[in-house]
C-alpha cells in the first residue's frame, strides 16, 4: 500500500506532530470527504510500501522524515514552489526558501526524493507569460541538483476559485484570467524548452487536452520513482483519484479545508 500525505492538505507544513503521533501509533483514522464514513489506514512500516508527501514548506517535518527513513519506508516529496506573492499565496514561504528546503531534503536523504511542482500556472496582469518565463527559468536554475522533474498544470478556475480571485483583485491585488486552450499549449511549449535547458523532465498533471510533444502525463503517486528510491520493485495498480489522473493506487490521510496557507486559487480550501 502507498500512502498519500496529502493532496488534500499540507501535512508537512502544519501537522507534523499529528503525523508523528499517528506514525508511532501505526494507523490514522480518516473521514471520507464524500460520504463522511471514517476508515482506518495502517501506518505500520510493514504495511506501507511507500509514502508520497505533498507540501510547500517541509522545514517543520524533517524529524518525521528522519523517522520514516529510519523505519525503512521509502518516500517522495511533491514540493510546490510557485512564488506568486502574498496577495495570492498568503503565508507561503518565499520561493528561495522553498528551493533551499528542496536541496536540504536531497542532501539529507539522497537523490530522487523530490519533485518540484510549478502548480498551478496562474496567468495574471502581474504575471503575464513573459514574466512566467523569467520566473520559471529562475526557479528551474535554482533547483538543479535537487530534482530531475517538474510537474505543472494550469489553474482550474472553479466558481469558488473565481470568487476568491475576484476578491483579491478588488482588494488591489493582481487580476487573474483564464487563457484559451491554444494559449496554454503555446505556454507549455515555453515551459518545456526552459525545463529541458536545465535538464528537467516536465510533466503535465491531469490535463491531457493540453499535452504537446516532449511533455508527459504526470503520475504524482509514482510507483516507478518510489521503486528507484527504495532500490526494489514497488507495484501498485493504476487508480486515479480524479479524471485523467495517472497516479497509482494510494490511501490519502489528509482532510480538505485544513491547510492554513490560504492560497486564493486553491481548490481544496
Amino acid at each position: 500500500m502507498i500512502v498519500s500525505a496529502s493532496y488534500r492538505t499540507d501535512i508537512p507544513a502544519f501537522f507534523a506532530p499529528w503525523f508523528a503521533e499517528r506514525w508511532a501509533a501505526g494507523f490514522a483514522e480518516v473521514e471520507n470527504p464524500y460520504n463522511r464514513k471514517v476508515y482506518r489506514v495502517s501506518l505500520r512500516p510493514a504495511d506501507v510500501d511507500g509514502i508520497v508527501f505533498w507540501t510547500r514548506a517541509a522545514q517543520p517535518f524533517f524529524g518525521c522524515l528522519d523517522r520514516v527513513a529510519a523505519d525503512g519506508v521509502p518516500f517522495v516529496v511533491q514540493y510546490t514552489i510557485t512564488g506568486y506573492g502574498a496577495d495570492l499565496e498568503r503565508g507561503v514561504p518565499s520561493w528561495e526558501r522553498g528551493v533551499e528546503t528542496l536541496h536540504a531534503i536531497t542532501n539529507r536523504f539522497g537523490p530522487g526524493r523530490v519533485v518540484w511542482r510549478y502548480d498551478p500556472i496562474l496567468l495574471t496582469d502581474a504575471m503575464p507569460w513573459a514574466r512566467h518565463a523569467m520566473h520559471f527559468a529562475q526557479i528551474a536554475a535554482a533547483v538543479v541538483g535537487a530534482t530531475d522533474e517538474v510537474v505543472v498544470s494550469f489553474a482550474h478556475i472553479y466558481a469558488k476559485t473565481r470568487r476568491k480571485l475576484e476578491a483579491v483583485a478588488r482588494a488591489g491585488g493582481p487580476q487573474a484570467r483564464d487563457p484559451s486552450a491554444e494559449d496554454k499549449r503555446r505556454a507549455l511549449e515555453m515551459f518545456r524548452e526552459i525545463a529541458a535547458s536545465h535538464g528537467l523532465k516536465i510533466c503535465l498533471c491531469a490535463q491531457p487536452e493540453f499535452l504537446i510533444p516532449g511533455v508527459q502525463d504526470a503520475a504524482c503517486i509514482d510507483a516507478a520513482r518510489l521503486s528507484r528510491v527504495a532500490g526494489r520493485q514497488i507495484a501498485a495498480p493504476s487508480k486515479p483519484h480524479r479524471p485523467n489522473c495517472r497516479c497509482v493506487q494510494s490511501r490519502d490521510i489528509g482532510t480538505f479545508a485544513s491547510c492554513r496557507f490560504g492560497c486564493a486559487y486553491c481548490y481544496a480550501a
